[in-house]
């Protein structure tokens, strides 16, 4: 009897703790500037987790600086109350921590919730580019070492990865232009300033269908429905080069269970509502919304796969 009058009162307790969370605002910390694909997730959250969650306000704060670590430092050292959240792109998570000095042990001091979104990166060169296939860039290379130039938004990001991969897989080499972002990108591309970039597809869709840029291959495992005739890498015979840029959500290390579940039920709610889920894929979002045990066997495989690849390509933050 005694026993379970006790568990009454924990079961009670657990249920009273839950429902009073959350008792303040909940603030999504976005570590980049407002404008991004990662500021757009957190947004997309911001306006209807607390509808679906039947609670709370949700505000979005960006903190960037130091490529998205410091943001994630900031997560990092908040209470495991549930009222501080992640929003963050693969680069804090697995790409940063292997090239800069962090405050912050990604692996141990997050609680992983889930990969919202991903959308592959797509192989680009101007309108006037000679090349108009993936076979005609591998053969250029191979033809000419280190000639060809490819843009990134920055060295360490997914689009310079991607090079590096690239180079990697097919015993090729080119020339690496790094900008500070994706906007100086875009303007060298259309100008004909650069050759080529491994470029986000919700960056390169809008130019792609204007004419402007032409899209040669893609790294996801398969064809995106938003380009169907553009092949996949692999299909170009260029394996295990698959990447994927990615929007997920985490915690301070310590959350509790039922606080977990509410925001993981809330975050998929949100993003499969009829009101988001096609826009999303609109934009080449492919939507995840996995679990977070499954977000941190991911996590784990992919700061293993980039720490390799800097490491054997001798990759620097500057």
């Amino acid at each position: 009897m005694k026993k379970t009058l006790l568990t009454l009162v924990l079961a009670a307790g657990t249920s009273l703790s839950a429902f009073a969370w959350p008792d303040k605002p909940i603030t999504l910390i976005v570590p980049f500037p407002p404008g991004g694909s990662t500021d757009l997730i957190a947004r997309t959250l911001s306006g209807k987790m607390a509808e679906k969650m039947g609670a709370g306000t949700f505000v979005v704060d960006n903190k960037p600086g130091a490529t998205g670590t410091i943001g994630a430092s900031q997560v990092a050292r908040a209470a495991p109350d549930g009222h501080t959240l992640l929003v963050a792109s693969l680069g804090p998570f697995v790409i940063a921590p292997h090239l800069i000095k962090v405050n912050y042990d990604a692996l141990k001091d997050l609680d992983p919730l889930t990969v919202v979104v991903q959308a592959p990166n797509v192989l680009v060169v101007p309108a006037a580019s000679p090349h108009k296939s993936l076979a005609d860039v591998i053969a250029f290379q191979k033809a000419q070492p280190g000639k060809m130039s490819f843009a990134s938004s920055g060295n360490g990001s997914s689009d310079h990865l991607t090079a590096e991969l690239f180079w990697q897989q097919t015993g090729t080499s080119g020339v690496h232009v790094p900008y500070k972002g994706g906007g100086p990108v875009m303007t060298d591309l259309l100008g004909n300033q650069v050759d080529s970039s491994f470029m986000n597809i919700n960056t390169a869709m809008p130019q792609i269908k204007a004419g402007k840029l032409r899209a040669l291959s893609i790294t996801s495992a398969k064809r995106s429905p938003l380009l169907p005739d553009v092949p996949t890498l692999e299909e170009g015979g260029v394996k295990d080069a698959n990447v994927y840029s990615w929007q997920a959500v985490a915690a301070p290390k310590g959350l509790s269970a039922d606080i977990k579940k509410r925001l993981t039920d809330a975050i998929a709610a949100t993003i499969k509502d009829p009101q988001v889920a096609p826009k999303l894929l609109e934009l080449g979002f492919e939507v995840v919304l996995n679990t977070p045990e499954q977000f941190a066997a991911y996590q784990a495989a992919e700061y293993s796969r980039w720490q390799k690849l800097i490491t054997s390509r001798n990759i620097k933050a500057d």
